[in-house]
């Protein structure tokens, strides 16, 4: 029960936004009684939070897993890049974004939302420090790697968004990854 109100809850905030998501339209689509999501989840705020914490912890999990399964010739910065590019234009981000940018005004959102992007920031850079070893050499493009590559997807994901069919993300997302290729190369 409780991973459908997670999973009916991402889907309200992709589909409706922050401020047309509901507790009753949650729990609708969830096909579960209202009491019983208030049981699991008294607020909005609660239920919202730990609904993209969720959501942002099960696309790691798949992050993972799928690139744990890739040949051993494969280029590793490539399909990182189409990885996060796969999650960053979907469902999960726009969920996220709703979030942030209902934090930004909400004074109870606020600091548990910050809390949050700290932990996933802080796991964004384990995972790539664990997936690309440092190189021999300094680069200081390594050291930024996984903060420029979300920066430029997320931007990216909100440009194609709004702007759809303009054709410039697949190209952006090619440049990207050279640009990876670089920041990542054991013999930098």
């Amino acid at each position: 029960m409780r991973a459908r109100l997670l999973d009916a809850t991402v889907e309200c905030l992709f589909e409706l936004g922050f401020a047309k998501t509901t507790t009753t339209e949650i729990a609708k689509r969830a096909g579960v009684s209202r009491g019983a999501q208030l049981h699991h989840f008294p607020t909005k705020a609660e239920l919202v939070i730990t609904a993209v914490e969720y959501l942002l912890d099960k696309r790691h999990q798949e992050f993972l897993s799928a690139f744990a399964s890739l040949p051993a010739e494969a280029n590793r910065a490539e399909v990182a890049i189409d990885l996060l590019w796969s999650i960053v234009s979907g469902p999960t981000f726009f969920a996220w974004l709703e979030l942030m940018v209902a934090a930004r005004t909400d004074p109870e959102l606020r600091p548990v939302v910050a809390q949050l992007s700290t932990r996933f920031a802080e796991t964004v850079q384990r995972t790539f420090l664990d997936i690309f070893p440092r190189p021999q050499l300094p680069n200081p493009l390594y050291d930024i790697a996984p903060h420029f590559a979300f920066a430029v997807l997320q931007g990216l994901a909100l440009d194609s968004n709004i702007l759809p069919g303009h054709g410039h993300a697949e190209q952006v997302v090619e440049a990207l990854k050279r640009i990876a290729s670089l920041a990542i190369s054991p013999s930098s």
